[in-house]
């Protein structure tokens, strides 16, 4: 078993690379994602989308000797040497700037968090195993094709499940599923959807956007004291998602806040702070 698993890990590690560096090669708002990262603060400006690029040429090469034979162990060397160099530039750039965004398997802006550096870490994990493999994947595949389909299925889903910028493909679908299968009036802390549209609707900053806004609540989710509601708009003829954080403890419409956010590229368009309650949470924005 543990030797069919370990042959089965060029192929996983071979399809994240794969992905990744389509993100990096083909992204048409590369140069922005790269501004959104700490590779400009890491190696200068000018540098800092030339090396992007480097990097998508160097996962797309690896990617495709780890998928295609013969089986060199070298090759999973290289992928874990790659995948410890990953985990290295992510807590770089978690403790340097803690509001930039990876870039790696996506364009969306989301901020490196703890699922992003246990992904690399078991991407790391998972090259060091492929070191072990006396055979390739293909063989392994044909010789147990059940239980190396759910070798892959696990891992797959384990590297999709920690990768944050990819929430928006199945996350947030999961979401909407439950508030169609639930009380869609009433949010996880107990308190109805229903009371903090009417406290929101009282605010300062609901006021300000609403001409903004082109639908109902789209989202909402409880969060350290707060409900986060969203909204679909349009601002300066962008598609957008206004996102307002609304107290849940008490009613204080003038705490109330909002962001509006690019659909298309995760940017802040418009922030309007409120009067935040006493040692309230700073307001992290994720885009419905």
């Amino acid at each position: 078993m543990i030797e069919m698993i370990a042959a089965l890990q060029p192929l996983v590690v071979g399809m994240v690379l794969l992905w990744s560096a389509r993100v990096k090669l083909l992204n048409r708002h590369a140069a922005a994602t790269v501004e959104r990262s700490v590779l400009p603060r890491l190696l200068g400006q000018r540098r800092a989308l030339p090396a992007y690029r480097l990097l998508g040429g160097v996962e797309l090469t690896l990617g495709a000797l780890l998928l295609l034979p013969p089986v060199l162990r070298l090759e999973a060397v290289a992928a874990t040497v790659l995948a410890v160099g990953f985990l290295g530039y992510l807590g770089y750039a978690r403790r340097a700037a803690p509001t930039s965004s990876c870039g790696c398997l996506s364009a969306q802006a989301t901020p490196i968090s703890g699922r992003s550096l246990i992904r690399a870490g078991v991407l790391a994990a998972a090259g060091g195993l492929g070191t072990l493999a006396t055979g390739g994947w293909l063989a392994a595949l044909s010789g147990r094709p059940v239980a190396g389909a759910a070798v892959l299925l696990v891992e797959l889903s384990a590297v999709v499940a920690l990768s944050p910028e990819l929430d928006r493909a199945w996350l947030l679908p999961l979401r909407q599923l439950r508030v169609r299968l639930t009380h869609p009036l009433r949010g996880g802390s107990g308190v109805p959807l229903l009371a903090s549209v009417q406290q929101l609707q009282l605010s300062e900053a609901y006021r300000r956007v609403a001409p903004l806004l082109r639908s109902d609540v789209r989202e909402h989710w409880d969060d350290g004291g707060w409900r986060f509601v969203g909204h679909a708009a349009r601002y300066q003829g962008r598609a957008v998602t206004a996102v307002f954080a609304v107290p849940l403890v008490e009613p204080a419409p003038e705490s109330v806040r909002v962001a509006v956010v690019d659909d298309a590229t995760g940017h802040t368009l418009l922030s309007l702070a409120g009067q935040p309650p006493a040692a309230g949470p700073h307001l992290t924005v994720v885009p419905a």
